[in-house]
């Protein structure tokens, strides 16, 4: 019983950073209608970008309360976010605007954003090399939470600013002006345009915010793992397994979404080999697909 908890408490970590990542994802995809296949290479681009802050330009300072890493680490966050934010709405200016203009359809605008994503890996690797880094060398001793379940307190921090970055989002979209546009112009983007609202602004925050939350969850990602150029590409089915489950376009449904699949692929491991997890979340997704087709939740933003 006690491997189980230990199981679901790592899914519980894993489960956040998916979480907030898909809550990214699902977000684009009801304002803009298409899939983003970069989104997994922008969270590795936001590692990469924590890392030059808090490594290369060696700002990480001494540790903070039990953490593995210092100050730096907040200040890098502070800055990724702005600079992946104000990225998302240059990418958007100069290449999906085009395609919405010409009419292009959601396949087209797929691809082109998988190109997006593969300039983003080589030009990160170009940089930085293929090589795994990690922000803090060493293995952080892990506290427990009783008996003989452990967790880091790296990871305590990685669920907080989940809640935190949940919360914060519940309030914007559900109790500010700008919330209210998002979800008009998700349900129907031509009713909100003749209702006064500015659709181009509207895909604009979206995109700053999208890239906001990529940024948190790319970091997170990092800290729970360690700074490699793939890991963001690598996590990109589940996040799309997190968002369909969950109901695509719904933002707390992803953030469940995204806890299904990685508790599941955890537990699965007491029962099966490690090898085969990954196929766990995808099952649920073929069965959840069958029994009710628009997810958990099931609904726009």
């Amino acid at each position: 019983m006690e491997e189980i908890l230990q199981l679901v408490v790592f899914g519980i970590v894993i489960g956040s950073i998916i979480g907030l990542g898909s809550m990214g994802l699902t977000l684009s995809y009801g304002i803009t209608k298409f899939a983003n296949f970069a989104h997994g290479d922008i969270m590795s681009l936001a590692m990469y970008i924590a890392y030059f802050i808090v490594v290369d330009l060696g700002l990480m300072g001494p540790t903070v309360f039990s953490l593995s890493f210092g100050w730096g680490m907040f200040l890098a966050i502070a800055v990724t976010i702005i600079l992946l934010a104000i990225f998302s709405i240059a990418i958007d200016k100069l290449i999906y605007k085009k395609l919405r203009r010409d009419k292009s359809n959601i396949v087209t605008m797929a691809i082109a954003s998988l190109g997006v994503g593969i300039i983003i890996r080589a030009v990160v690797t170009m940089f930085w090399g293929p090589f795994a880094r990690n922000f803090v060398p060493g293995i952080h001793e892990a506290v427990p939470i009783t008996g003989n379940i452990l967790i880091k307190p790296d990871q305590i921090f990685i669920i907080a600013l989940t809640i935190v970055v949940t919360i914060v989002m519940y309030y914007l979209l559900y109790h500010t002006k700008l919330g209210k546009a998002m979800r008009a112009t998700a349900d129907n983007p031509d009713l909100a345009a003749v209702s006064g609202i500015n659709i181009n602004n509207i895909l604009a925050y979206t995109w700053a915010i999208t890239g906001a939350l990529t940024a948190v969850a790319g970091i997170m990602l990092g800290i729970q793992a360690q700074v490699y150029i793939n890991l963001g590409f690598n996590l990109l089915l589940p996040m799309f397994a997190a968002v369909i489950l969950g109901g695509i376009g719904n933002p707390w449904g992803a953030l469940i979404g995204g806890f299904v699949v990685a508790i599941s692929s955890e537990v699965s491991t007491a029962w099966i080999a490690t090898g085969y997890k990954p196929a766990v979340p995808f099952v649920i997704l073929i069965i959840m697909l069958i029994v009710r087709p628009r997810g958990i939740f099931g609904s726009n933003i």
